[in-house]
């Protein structure tokens, strides 16, 4: 894959065979980040779990400190009481059934983030094959499948972010912006690490965190040292 001159110049600030201190990570992924957007910070961990067995999942949520300064827009399925809770707490669409066939056969994606009322998890359901694969499937676990709508969109503005471990054992989540302060990046990717640790699953045996890399939209990975982190 040929990388433009700015990703070149980038890595070689970069030690590959380096495992960096967090502050130092954070400081080279923020000095790598030199498109001419606000590039995301991302934070890649690689597991020693085991995905395909149930009991080595990993499946929530987290609000970051500072929020991942990206406008999040949220869909919310509800009805009645509900529906108009969520339209005062700041959903950007609310409905129920009528949703469907403009999601199935318009192909209509203009959201980030599902909210359902328990009620409402039938029709959703029916969404199941176009929602889960875009990672979009309301969850009890991550909290977007609750009767407190308002706490929900409340958690989600204020910069809360749902990790899983995908098809290879890797959380992918946004930590930030490039534009964000080391501090505040510092402060959200703790707070991430953290609730992942709390989330480690008994049944994992060995090293548990097996990799973690910070990456910018367009800028080469920086490995951080697993060992110092736990």
């Amino acid at each position: 894959m040929k990388r433009g001159k700015k990703y070149v110049e980038a890595a070689k600030t970069i030690n590959r065979g380096n495992l960096y201190e967090k502050a130092e990570a954070i400081e080279l992924v923020k000095k790598t980040a030199v498109a001419k957007f606000d590039e995301t910070i991302e934070a890649h961990i690689r597991t020693g779990c085991d995905g395909r067995h149930a009991d080595q999942q990993i499946r929530g949520a987290v609000v970051l400190p500072h929020g991942t300064g990206k406008k999040v827009r949220i869909l919310v399925f509800a009805k009645g009481a509900k529906a108009e809770e969520a339209q005062a707490a700041g959903a950007d669409y609310v409905g129920a059934e009528e949703l469907i066939p403009r999601i199935q056969n318009e192909g209509w994606f203009e959201f980030d983030v599902v909210v359902a009322t328990p009620d409402m998890m039938g029709v959703v359901g029916r969404l199941g094959r176009v929602l889960g694969p875009k990672g979009l499937m309301p969850n009890p676990k991550a909290g977007t499948v609750t009767m407190d709508v308002a706490k929900a969109i409340a958690d989600i503005k204020a910069g809360k972010i749902e990790y899983r471990l995908d098809k290879t054992n890797i959380i992918h989540v946004p930590i930030g912006k490039a534009s964000f302060t080391e501090e505040q990046l510092a402060d959200n990717f703790q707070t991430l690490i953290d609730a992942i640790i709390k989330a480690k699953p008994s049944a994992v045996k060995g090293q548990y965190l097996r990799s973690v890399t910070l990456t910018a939209t367009m800028g080469p990975g920086v490995k951080i040292n697993p060992a110092k982190l736990v």
